[in-house]
């Protein structure tokens, strides 16, 4: 039995399918595409497949990956490709298949580039707001945990950023802190954000890449 790591991109309309659908959806892919997949034991045995760390609703991800296990060994990661695909819709698509080379649980931060845009004010202000926005020492905001609603500093949880003026957008990149203990949603920092400068923000999201705490490139 071998471990692969499938690699794909999420756009389009699956933007905006849940984690949960986005599980079923892939589990049906492998099912149909008769793939060499382990199964789970039991009552009800379907392709066991897990994802190292689920995108948020509406996100774009253009390096998402799932975590299978193959019965075949020496089964061609082409062939992976290419029977998967067939079977998933355009907002989903294999791009690539590996072998892992690191654990989900090394996973510490998480590379975003958001685009930023409002009806009512000049990119220009955005961005000056934006930098100075992101320059405070502390940047509290209300995040909701089992207990309540509690306040913690997220400026703790950036660790780079660099702002860049469009035409009539926005564009921040950003790493954030996305491990299991300390993770920032970047619609938590937007949000944060929009209550700092009292303006209205429409963002758009894509996830890019995930690093370990060193900063090497999840594989």
């Amino acid at each position: 039995m071998k471990s692969v790591r499938i690699w794909f991109k999420k756009d389009f309309e699956c933007r905006y399918i849940s984690h949960l659908d986005l599980n079923r959806c892939m589990l049906r892919a492998l099912h149909k595409s008769k793939l060499p997949v382990w199964h789970t034991e039991g009552f009800n045995p379907h392709p066991f497949a897990t994802f190292p760390l689920p995108l948020s609703l509406g996100f774009r991800g253009v390096n998402e990956c799932m975590d299978v296990k193959l019965e075949d060994d020496d089964y061609s990661f082409k062939e992976i490709i290419s029977k998967l695909n067939a079977c998933l819709p355009r907002g989903l698509q294999v791009f690539s298949v590996t072998e892992p080379e690191m654990k989900a649980g090394k996973i510490a931060y998480a590379d975003f580039t958001i685009k930023l845009e409002s009806d009512s004010v000049r990119s220009s202000a955005v961005a000056e707001n934006l930098n100075e926005f992101l320059s405070q020492e502390k940047i509290e905001v209300e995040k909701r945990s089992k207990k309540g609603l509690k306040t913690v500093d997220i400026k703790q949880g950036i660790k780079s950023s660099s702002v860049e003026e469009r035409f009539e957008s926005v564009l921040l990149n950003v790493v954030l802190s996305a491990g299991s203990s300390d993770n920032v949603n970047p619609n938590l920092l937007i949000s944060a954000f929009e209550t700092f400068s009292g303006f209205e923000i429409d963002s758009d999201i894509t996830r890019n890449d995930l690093y370990n705490s060193d900063m090497e490139l999840f594989r």
